[in-house]
């Protein structure tokens, strides 16, 4: 089994979800009392979202790459990032260690091409839906056509991951207006919905939707176990 290392805060509640779901998987796969072998470098979110709102990605991408090198030092096999927003500087991350970054984009494409689902609703932080490196990889390596909200909506998206869901809160009229919005691109013709945020699993799940839904904090942990066993 190989040691998995997290670079999580991104919010912590969801780097918990990552923690309990691989421990799980890896005590599902060997039984007894069996745990995953999991390093961790926990960043504070205040200082990456002020970064992320003045537009420093380029000092994320050192804070990062430096996070995933401690991690390759300690004795991790494969690193995640366990955010969707922060794979914007992906590349500069893998840049910096020698071990493989799983980028959460792939592991999302993989688990949406079983679903034969072609056009797929991506909700998450503003810069997730509005910029480029994450839809243009699931167009170009999985050939999917990516809806997103207006940006009304793209705004209420963003303000309910940053004022409520990372700092815990679930409220369930943010619930009602994700689901509205769900509904309102099904309409255009959405076949799936990707939790592009990992927090965004914390509000909605599969049971209030009637379109698959690819919760990708779910599928990067999986996706995780898979990889520490290969």
């Amino acid at each position: 089994m190989k040691t998995i290392g997290l670079i999580g805060g991104m919010s912590w509640e969801s780097t918990q979800t990552y923690y309990k779901l691989i421990n799980e998987g890896v005590r599902d796969r060997l039984g007894g009392l069996h745990s995953a072998k999991i390093h961790m470098v926990s960043v504070d979110f205040h200082e990456i979202a002020e970064q992320q709102y003045s537009g420093r990605w380029d000092d994320m991408g050192v804070t990062l790459g430096d996070a995933a090198k401690t991690l390759e030092d300690s004795g991790a096999d494969v690193v995640l990032i366990c955010t969707n927003t922060m794979h914007k500087v992906y590349d500069a991350v893998q840049a910096a260690v020698n071990v493989p970054v799983l980028h959460i984009a792939d592991a999302t494409g993989d688990a949406i091409k079983p679903a034969g689902v072609k056009s797929v609703i991506l909700l998450g932080t503003r810069y997730t839906m509005e910029m480029e490196f994450y839809k243009d990889r699931l167009a170009e390596k999985f050939g999917l056509t990516v809806l997103t909200p207006e940006k009304a909506d793209r705004d209420e998206v963003h303000r309910i991951i940053y004022d409520e869901l990372v700092q815990g809160k679930v409220l369930d009229a943010s619930r009602d207006r994700l689901l509205e919005i769900i509904r309102s691109l099904q309409a255009q013709g959405g076949e799936g919905v990707i939790a592009g945020c990992t927090e965004i699993g914390l509000l909605v799940q599969q049971e209030q939707l009637d379109v698959p839904l690819f919760d990708t904090a779910v599928i990067h942990a999986h996706a995780a176990v898979e990889v520490s066993f290969q």
